[in-house]
């Protein structure tokens, strides 16, 4: 029985290349490309599992490029649930230019799924008969998909007894609270979008997080700050993290590392501090490792004593 599912919408495969130089016009030679099975809940399966998680990964496929998908992410020896889609899966493109060190990101919306597509995916959650103790719903939503989604995918992990975690922004996000999930973890810029107001102040995002929780919205929020660190808010305890001085090389999957360590260590029934450490080692590892490439194991447990966690008796100045 797998102790966590995660369920991808909008999955992809994320394509990484090194070229010398980006310049308009000219052709550009790049390296011979890497592509890893990608989207939200995949990446926070990758790395759950990773970590030492049973997990299942729940998400739709069309065409080549999604039987390419399907293949990269059971090679990660990763149990799939796929149900079909019409349309090609999407693609995504980093293009990293080694004479600078800057990343150049590609992100595609992916085609359009009909109804009943998109409601195949739930209805596979739906029909679980082993039990998960967590449901992540991670990444974005495609077009045809009702912005509710994520809500809808929360009222599913109600009804098998599961923590509903969610990862998404905008309307989506907005509408998953509207239902009440267990866990968000957005990042700063999206949690500011979501309130319609600037979060500058350490006062100003705590506050923010625990009105989420004591309206009921969602038990725990984790707030990712890039390099300024993380905070963690319930209803009754708040969590600062510091950043860690590391050799920063991408920060692509930063946040899925984060979320999946954050689940795994609570699937594992470590305490929330734990977790939250854990979810800090990750993400920082994962913004060490090149590319698509996620968080290595190996380097979150190196990170581990080095993490930083200050629990908060109120709201700072």
């Amino acid at each position: 029985m797998p102790d966590i599912v995660t369920l991808t919408i909008n999955p992809a495969i994320d394509i990484f290349v090194n070229v010398e130089r980006v310049e308009p016009t000219r052709k550009l030679r790049g390296s011979a490309p890497k592509r890893d099975p990608g989207g939200g809940g995949i990446n926070v399966a990758r790395v759950a599992h990773r970590l030492g998680s049973t997990v299942a990964a729940i998400y739709p496929t069309g065409g080549a490029i999604g039987k390419l998908l399907h293949r990269l992410v059971e090679r990660e020896g990763i149990p799939s649930l796929v149900t079909p889609s019409h349309v090609e899966t999407r693609e995504n493109f980093t293009a990293y230019e080694t004479s600078t060190g800057e990343q150049y990101r590609f992100v595609l919306p992916g085609s359009a799924l009909h109804r009943a597509e998109w409601e195949a995916v739930l209805d596979k959650l739906s029909s679980l008969t082993d039990k998960p103790k967590f449901v992540v719903a991670s990444g974005s939503v495609p077009p045809g998909v009702p912005e509710d989604f994520f809500a809808r995918v929360a009222r599913c992990a109600d009804r098998l007894g599961a923590q509903s975690v969610i990862d998404t922004s905008g309307a989506a996000l907005k509408a998953a609270l509207a239902q009440g999930v267990s866990i968000i973890k957005p990042n700063l810029a999206e949690l500011s979008d979501l309130l319609e107001t600037t979060l500058d102040t350490d006062k100003s995002r705590i506050t923010a997080c625990r009105n989420l929780t004591r309206d009921g919205r969602a038990k725990i929020v984790a707030l990712t700050l890039g390099e300024q660190g993380a905070l963690l808010v319930t209803g009754d305890r708040i969590f600062r993290s510091q950043p860690l001085a590391i050799n920063a090389v991408s920060t692509v999957g930063a946040g899925d590392s984060f979320l999946g360590g954050f689940v795994a260590a609570l699937a594992a029934g470590r305490s929330l501090e734990h977790a939250f450490r854990v979810a800090v080692a990750a993400s920082c590892a994962a913004v060490m490792s090149p590319g698509t490439e996620l968080c290595r194991e190996e380097d979150v447990q190196r990170l581990l004593p080095q993490v930083k966690i200050s629990e908060v008796a109120h709201a700072p100045a």
